[in-house]
């Protein structure tokens, strides 16, 4: 197979970024990010340090010429070593790539199913665990694919449900967290069985946790009221209880999941014990990504009709701040390993550049910006060496 996994090297690549507040403090030590912009078929790393935030390297992701792969998920292992990156518009199937993250080598590539989207590698290293989001043809569920990090062979496709989305494993790398966007649902694996162990409906005003996998609805009942083709843009009817799931979260504890209702633009706690609603709190419009500091005290979330990030303090869920990004459609978001600072992407709008986005964890304001290339998606932060 044909590679297509060309380096473009630093000089010149994009301009460094710009302070959000007169005086905005710049870390004194260098934090690298990288970020998939899915309509070029690129991944851009990031330097941010003292003197703000760069694109470093870019290099092309994929193997057809005329037509976007849609670079989507994007996944850094635990040692730093390798990241994996899914391609989400294969012929017919998506594809996971395997890269060094030193030299952003190619190290090998696996097919999985239709249109693999979100990613994360288990805190072991051992495996990375995709959904295959599928995206062609009618709503019908979906998987989620297991895959060893060492061989790159896909050792189990899990049935859920129609759109899985937010692919996060919890702290102790035992279970394994993914949203149903269509069909209402977090659904929870067991990664030493693998296997489906519990589901939970979170339409507002019926929410239960329930044993086992989830039924499959038919296609007209199960997907009423949902965003069928915005990605969680379409403003729901006033009054809705559609809670058009877009991201699962576990807590640095493990004891609790977090979700982002992007319809009904509130997040659902679950007790990841009892397997009952804890809270539900108000959150921005369209919340959509997830991600919860390492000691448990912030959890920021993307708001992606809102054009804004959110800040929320996990145990009292007050939002402490919400900042407005320079350009719209919000999507992902990663913390560095301190906890001091978010990096957000943002798509933009038709020929719009994408944009990161650094948010200080501790001064609560935007300290930089950088762009990439168009419809920037999935992000994270390597480990510090």
């Amino acid at each position: 197979m044909m590679r297509r996994v060309a380096m473009l090297v630093a000089a010149g690549v994009a301009a460094a970024s710009t302070a959000a507040a007169q005086g905005a403090p710049f870390p004194q030590k260098t934090y690298t990010a990288l970020v998939a912009s899915e309509s070029v078929d690129r991944v851009a790393v990031i330097e941010f340090g003292p003197q703000g935030a760069k694109v470093v390297r870019q290099h092309d992701v994929g193997v057809m010429l005329a037509d976007p792969d849609g670079p989507h998920g994007l996944a850094v292992t635990p040692d730093g070593a390798h990241y994996y990156v899914t391609t989400a518009h294969g012929t017919p199937y998506g594809v996971l790539w395997k890269f060094d993250t030193r030299s952003n080598a190619y190290a090998g590539q696996v097919m999985l199913g239709n249109f693999p989207a979100t990613a994360q590698v288990t805190p072991d290293g051992s495996k990375v665990v995709v959904v295959n989001f599928n995206l062609h043809g009618d709503m019908v569920a979906s998987d989620v694919s297991v895959v060893r990090t060492d061989s790159l062979q896909e050792i189990a496709r899990i049935t859920t449900c129609a759109m899985p989305h937010g692919s996060r494993v919890n702290r102790a790398g035992t279970k394994h967290y993914s949203t149903c966007m269509m069909d209402e649902q977090l659904v929870e694996i067991d990664l030493d069985g693998l296997q489906v162990s519990r589901h939970f409906l979170l339409t507002k005003g019926v929410e239960r946790g329930m044993m086992g996998a989830p039924l499959v609805r038919g296609a007209d009942a199960a997907h009423a009221g949902h965003d069928m083709s915005g990605h969680g843009l379409a403003q729901p009817a006033a009054g809705s209880t559609t809670c058009s799931p877009t991201w699962a979260q576990p807590s640095a504890d493990d004891r609790t999941v977090w979700v982002a209702c992007n319809g009904t633009s509130d997040l659902v706690e679950i007790d990841a014990a009892s397997w009952t609603l804890r809270r539900r709190i108000p959150a921005g419009n369209g919340v959509y990504n997830l991600a919860v500091t390492r000691d448990g005290t912030k959890l920021v979330a993307t708001n992606k009709r809102g054009q804004s990030v959110s800040v929320l303090d996990t145990k009292t869920g007050a939002t402490l701040v919400t900042l407005p990004t320079q350009r719209r459609v919000v999507h992902g978001v990663a913390i560095t390993h301190d906890d001091r600072y978010a990096f957000v992407t943002v798509e933009g709008v038709g020929s719009e550049p994408g944009t990161v986005e650094i948010i200080d964890l501790v001064a609560l304001k935007t300290v930089a910006r950088v762009d990439v290339g168009q419809q920037a998606g999935g992000i994270d932060v390597l480990p510090a060496r």
